[in-house]
């Protein structure tokens, strides 16, 4: 269990190209936030047509 980037040591951003996102990843997602002891994190998903419809902010 990895986390895909952390920004700045204050940002998780976690990467998906699926259909869509299911409370699955953001289950993950928090997660990866609670092991970091970070309060923030972003969801994106690139499997969509427009890039900020797949973008779902986290916080914890």
């Amino acid at each position: 269990m990895v986390a895909d980037l952390v920004v700045e040591e204050q940002v998780i951003v976690e990467l998906k190209s699926v259909k869509e996102l299911l409370p699955l990843h953001e289950a993950q997602l928090i997660a990866y936030l609670k092991a970091a002891k970070l309060k923030t994190g972003l969801l994106i998903n690139f499997n969509v047509r427009l890039l900020r419809t797949g973008i779902k902010r986290i916080s914890v």
